[in-house]
């Protein structure tokens, strides 16, 4: 989890750099402090997920946060469900 948390900070210090916002204009637009915008690019866990999620509107990727656990997406909850679909199916009578 830390990794992916400390990958997710990057990209977000990337992408707010890329667009050439200093950590106050997200942190406003965010309704955050700076300081939590800071944690944040580091992939504090401690941060809590609406806050992620306000960053992530703030610099314009929140519709993809939207399918991140999308169940057409779910490659091995489809393949479990499919294991467990029966062999046969008989109408009843």
């Amino acid at each position: 989890m830390r990794k992916a948390l400390r990958k997710l900070g990057g990209d977000i210090r990337e992408a707010r750099k890329r667009r050439r916002l200093p950590m106050r204009v997200v942190a406003d637009r965010a309704f955050t402090s700076r300081a939590t915008l800071q944690r944040i690019e580091e992939g504090d866990p401690a941060v809590g997920m609406g806050i992620y999620a306000a960053v992530l509107q703030a610099l314009g990727f929140l519709g993809e946060l939207g399918v991140v656990a999308d169940p057409s997406r779910d490659a091995v909850g489809m393949s479990l469900a499919a294991a467990e679909l029966p062999a046969r199916v008989r109408l009843r009578s």
